[in-house]
């Protein structure tokens, strides 16, 4: 008979083999709380100001992603070619890499941390992206 014990603490879950072994199963549905483990191993914790700080991280990430999308660094004409081509590459780089952090913290598949992100990523496009200011 298969057994599993929900551990919330750290968004895992750990199944009874039938060999008798222990193996980690990660969480596959949305939950709310604060007790969960968000990109790095032990963070936030338990500490709901720590479960804050890192939902704030999150929207920070997405808002970045989405001001680093619409950047217009390199629309100069008095930047020349080959380090327009740099920056952009260095703007690519940089946007894939935050982008992929928030796809990471989104995989803890908590509410929070998906709420954070979408919002991010809303008010980034709503002040970079969209016509209001243009």
């Amino acid at each position: 008979m298969e057994k599993l014990i929900d551990d919330h603490t750290h968004g895992m879950m750990m199944h009874n083999s039938s060999d008798g072994g222990m193996t980690m199963m990660m969480h596959m549905t949305f939950f709310w709380g604060s007790n969960t483990q968000i990109l790095f191993s032990g963070w936030p914790g338990t500490r709901t100001g720590m479960y804050v700080l890192a939902l704030i991280a999150v929207f920070l990430l997405a808002f970045m992603v989405e001001g680093i999308s619409h950047s217009r660094l390199t629309k100069s004409g008095s930047i020349h070619h080959v380090t327009a081509g740099l920056v952009q590459t260095l703007l690519h780089a940089l946007r894939v890499g935050l982008a992929y952090l928030v796809m990471l913290a989104i995989m803890s598949f908590n509410g929070g941390v998906f709420l954070a992100a979408v919002a991010g990523h809303s008010l980034g496009f709503f002040l970079f992206g969209s016509r209001v200011f243009n």
